[in-house]
């Protein structure tokens, strides 16, 4: 499992012109990217969960847990995207819907039973995203 997070002061994720998730914090939010592959389990997500909550990348190196900042999850198989070969993406790394959404879904309960406030898109919707990355701080989670 991958997880791009992006420090933003505001992001939301729309489906056929609808907002579906979104989170305008009074401070700092994360919008987390999630990428599933064949090995990924319940409890892989489940750490990637504890892990973005105590991530440290808020101003004063406070994590979201620290401020109760929310965090919009938008599941994302790109991020297991192979381009060594060629100018053709392959997506074999990517797991997949059968076997990604009920992890995605798993990643999303886990921040929510930390104490996360969690929005989320829509599971394999073409989905408009719209953010304000702050700093900008982006990074890669992985186990």
């Amino acid at each position: 499992m991958r997880v791009l997070v992006q420090r933003v002061t505001s992001a939301s994720v729309s489906v056929d012109g609808k907002v579906v998730g979104e989170i305008r914090p009074s401070g700092q939010g994360l919008l987390a990217l999630v990428g599933v592959t064949h090995s990924d389990t319940d409890a892989i997500a489940r750490r990637l969960a504890e892990k973005l909550w105590q991530l440290r990348i808020l101003d004063d190196e406070r994590s979201a847990a620290d401020i109760g900042a929310p965090i919009l999850v938008i599941s994302q198989f790109t991020l297991y995207a192979n381009t060594v070969k060629g100018r053709r993406p392959t997506w074999n790394a990517a797991a997949p819907g059968t076997v990604a959404e009920p992890l995605v879904t798993a990643f999303a309960d886990a921040l929510r039973e930390l104490g996360a406030h969690v929005e989320t898109g829509v599971f394999g919707a073409d989905m408009a995203v719209a953010l304000v990355n702050d700093g900008p701080v982006t990074v890669l989670l992985e186990l």
